[in-house]
């Protein structure tokens, strides 16, 4: 496994924003997660993000909450961070779950934008602030519009970079040019990471720190060594591999996400493809389409890009489905 960097501080390269598991009762399947953390720390993942977006975060309970985080942290065994979703639009519940994340052993939260009430900046910067008191962990902010109907401004995050605690943004605005404006005003050390798996290339080649992905939940190898190419300046091997990936990412976001990525995977023999209301599982003509680039990507596996798709020898996409 290529050690990109395990320390969150330092945090690079690609980490999996995982989805959460349901068994055939709609509980949640910590097995199946426990497996799946495995294999991505396997295959080189730099952290694992547990309790977003795609981890279908609103529909757990507190107690659901934990158990996925202690069931992460229990895998990793500090072999690599282990980030835990801990946002809300309510300061108060962001508070208490952000406890909970400290409490069963995670290395950093993700926090979200508050969502549906429309804070002003000042608004977010104190929210955010109030979250940052309450915990001693490393915060990395989460700025996604398309879900929150809010958005944070450069200078917002800014202001919240000048405290050490606030140690990177994700950022899934799919504004590749944020990046050139944000640099210079919150230091070299802030980690600048795309939330945008469509636009992850272009903006790991402006110089960001790197991605936290979905689509590095079903070809990790893949992702990994786009990442790498850009590094060691192989752009025409990174834009190579950014092809496959985009076919993958198009497919995966044909339907709200995580909807596709865990049809995916299930056909993978992963986890199942059980979602919570109010998210339902694919129509037929989007389990079609998503079953034609799986097998697509089967033959790319197979082809001239396999070695470069699958990179250090472990298990991926080729392995799984073959």
């Amino acid at each position: 496994m290529i050690a990109i960097g395990a320390h969150v501080s330092k945090l690079q390269g690609y980490a999996p924003a995982l989805p959460t598991p349901f068994g055939n009762d709609g509980s949640v399947d910590c097995d199946a997660l426990a497996k799946f953390c495995e294999r991505q720390i396997q295959q080189g993942a730099t952290a694992l993000v547990v309790g977003g977006t795609t981890g279908e975060a609103p529909t757990l309970s507190p107690a659901e909450h934990v158990a996925i985080i202690g069931t992460a942290v229990g895998v990793a065994r500090g072999r690599l961070p282990v980030i835990a979703g801990a946002g809300s639009n309510s300061t108060a519940h962001a508070i208490e779950l952000t406890k909970e994340a400290e409490a069963a052993g995670a290395d950093a939260i993700l926090s979200i934008v508050p969502y549906y009430n429309k804070p002003t900046q000042a608004g977010l910067h104190a929210h955010f602030l109030a979250i940052a008191q309450s915990t001693g962990l490393p915060i990395i902010l989460y700025d996604v519009p398309s879900r929150t109907a809010c958005s944070l401004a450069d200078k917002t995050v800014a202001r919240l970079a000048e405290r050490p605690q606030f140690i990177g943004l994700k950022d899934a605005t799919g504004d590749v040019t944020r990046l050139a404006r944000l640099r210079p005003l919150v230091g070299s050390n802030f980690r600048l990471l795309s939330g945008d798996d469509a636009t992850a290339l272009a903006f790991l080649a402006a110089g960001g720190n790197g991605c936290i992905s979905v689509t590095s939940n079903l070809a990790p190898g893949l992702c990994r060594n786009m990442f790498l190419a850009c590094r060691q300046g192989q752009i025409g091997r990174a834009q190579r591999l950014a092809g496959a990936a985009a076919e993958l990412t198009s497919v995966l976001f044909k339907e709200t996400s995580p909807v596709p990525l865990k049809y995916a995977l299930s056909m993978l023999g992963l986890m199942s493809p059980k979602v919570r209301l109010p998210l339902v599982e694919l129509t037929e003509q989007s389990e079609a389409a998503v079953a034609a680039v799986m097998e697509k990507m089967c033959r790319i596996y197979s082809g001239d890009l396999a070695g470069e798709m699958s990179g250090t020898g472990h298990s991926d996409l080729r392995v799984a489905v073959g």
